[in-house]
């Protein structure tokens, strides 16, 4: 349905990862729907980051039609570390389309403002994903990790297609068939920037996670400030909102404006620039430190 068109060189500053459906480049942000079919039973899915993999992609809210990028940090290209036991992301890691952390927004269960992101999703089969890839998940819950004094709610899903999804239907469910995945994710995300020099993430509702019920209703949240972002100019200056089917925003383009910004950009290489050593390399990071939450 959608397919995912390569330019630059992967592993170096120009690559990017564009989105295009029935020939027409699209928006990961804006023009992929939030949900797969009118009854609003599955929600849609584009994978930034394949289970395994270390590059910190995600989708750039700055470009237009916002392609997948690798975040940049002081110049240079953004790997996670291999926290022990952990070798880099340990799901498929996302955005679901369509829905925006509002920056200016505090949120009356977490006490803070969204990260003026779409919301990230992790998405738990077994499969390990492809880069970009745009898949239909089942929603089970959600956990509030505050970062940096953001909320930046993590979504739980699974694929709808796979072997584990018919036997899944809420967040106690994952904890009952799949034990020990739910206490990883919450570790993972508080530990993971450590090495970096960052203080441990913090997490609402003393690291609860809530359930399928409480995660739709974020998703429904954030589609309503998505819809505010895409009606009102100004709303904010620092997120692109170009897309090409999203009629009556102030970001529509033509489907020729929208292959002008297509082909503007570097052609795929056939060469990849070798992969940083420190991929490979293991971090160990001292879990006695006091977990810190917020009630």
């Amino acid at each position: 349905m959608y397919k995912v068109v390569e330019k630059g060189t992967p592993n170096s500053l120009d690559y990017r990862l564009f989105h295009v459906k029935d020939g027409v480049p699209v928006s990961a942000f804006h023009d992929i729907p939030l949900y797969t079919d009118d009854t609003n039973k599955y929600c849609n899915m584009v994978v930034e980051i394949p289970r395994w993999t270390n590059a910190k992609m995600e989708i750039s809210k700055e470009e237009h039609l916002n392609p997948i990028k690798q975040d940049v940090k002081k110049g240079k290209l953004r790997y996670v570390n291999n926290v022990f036991p952990y070798h880099g992301y340990i799901w498929n890691y996302g955005a679901i389309p369509q829905t925006w952390e509002d920056p200016t927004h505090v949120d009356k269960d977490t006490g803070c403002k969204g990260d003026n992101d779409p919301l990230d999703a992790v998405e738990i089969g077994a499969g390990v994903a492809t880069r970009g890839e745009v898949k239909q998940v089942k929603i089970l819950g959600v956990v509030a990790m505050i970062d940096e004094g953001e909320t930046d709610w993590k979504i739980v899903c699974i694929d709808r297609h796979d072997s584990m999804a018919e036997k899944l239907h809420d967040i106690a469910d994952v904890e009952k068939l799949m034990p020990g995945l739910l206490q990883a994710t919450r570790d993972w995300f508080r530990i993971y920037k450590f090495p970096t020099g960052k203080p441990m993430n913090e997490f609402a509702f003393n690291g609860e996670w809530k359930d399928r019920a409480f995660a739709e209703k974020v998703i429904v949240d954030t589609n309503t400030h998505w819809k505010t972002l895409m009606a009102n100019k100004g709303v904010a200056d620092d997120v692109t909102t170009s897309n090409t089917t999203v009629q009556n925003s102030y970001g529509y383009l033509s489907a020729g404006e929208g292959t002008q910004i297509l082909n503007k950009q570097a052609e795929a290489a056939a060469m990849t620039p070798v992969v940083p050593a420190s991929t490979q390399d293991q971090v160990f990071v001292n879990r006695t430190v006091p977990e810190q939450v917020c009630a």
